[in-house]
């Protein structure tokens, strides 16, 4: 039975995705593919690298750097997050990413992108880095409104997974992944609000299909925490989640507040430590 590492998003909620995760890899718990949204993409891929603290460390060091996220981005290139900077140059020259460690590890890499023109999510196996996959690395964590649509290298443009797939577990399953374990920035006991359809469509004139997304997103993710229950009631899945609303905005970058919310992730996950590794089978 293949194991399976599945990462929502949440912008900088991941910090505590980035916090569980680097105490796995610190322990050495291995997986046979890890599948991520939005934040949990442009985290969990640092888990094929190896390179745990890599997140927090990016983040702390260029928080203030007008080239990778802010408002000054936003209104220079239509981008909150700098697309070039945050996904080519600082990975490649700044923080380096191990690119050679990444593409040796055997562990699948899948990445969850939403199409803008049908509105349905698109799922990317990486597994080799260049200016293309890094291109579907940063679709999967562009965020609708504050970021232009990215066009990949067959032509379509897309947006953040976590529109049309936010906790794509049963996606995983489908792949054969049939031990999974699953990490959440919500409490377990969240439900998400709807979201007013209207406004993405006055803010989106040409992505229509992603404002139709938008208005049902609460349904399709709610309909997701209600499956993750089903799973772990039925013992093929474990979940890693706060047992709070995380103390940071969707795009904070307040220091302070990004170590405390990673520290969450690692406590959280070494409590959960003795009962993962009876799950995964590892004692």
């Amino acid at each position: 039975m293949r194991k399976g590492l599945v990462l929502e998003g949440g912008a900088m909620r991941g910090m505590f995705t980035a916090g569980v995760i680097d105490v796995m890899m610190e322990r050495g718990i291995r997986y046979d593919g890890l599948v991520g949204v939005s934040a949990g993409s442009s985290f969990g891929c640092n888990y094929k690298s190896h390179q745990p603290g890599r997140v927090l460390r990016y983040n702390l060091r260029f928080r203030n750097d007008p080239r990778y996220m802010g408002l000054l981005s936003l209104l220079t290139t239509g981008n909150l997050i700098g697309a070039r900077f945050a996904y080519h140059v600082l990975p490649l020259e700044l923080d380096v990413f191990d690119i050679k460690t990444f593409e040796a590890d055997p562990m699948e890499f899948h990445v969850v992108c939403t199409d803008v023109d049908t509105g349905e999510a698109v799922y990317y196996v990486m597994d080799n880095v260049n200016h293309d996959s890094l291109e579907w690395l940063r679709a999967s964590a562009s965020m609708p409104v504050v970021t232009r649509p990215v066009r990949v290298d067959d032509g379509r443009r897309m947006l953040d997974g976590g529109i049309s797939d936010s906790i794509p577990l049963k996606y995983f399953q489908e792949c054969g992944f049939g031990r999974n374990v699953v990490v959440l920035t919500q409490p377990d006991d969240y439900r998400k609000a709807p979201a007013k359809e209207w406004v993405f469509r006055r803010l989106m004139p040409g992505a229509p299909k992603i404002a139709e997304a938008m208005g049902r997103r609460h349904v399709m993710y709610n309909s997701q925490l209600d499956y993750v229950k089903s799973q772990v009631k039925a013992g093929n899945t474990f979940v890693i989640a706060p047992e709070a609303p995380l103390p940071i905005g969707r795009i904070e970058m307040n220091p302070r507040k990004m170590k405390l919310v990673y520290e969450m992730g690692r406590e959280a996950c070494r409590s959960a430590m003795p009962r993962l590794i009876r799950f995964l089978g590892e004692e």
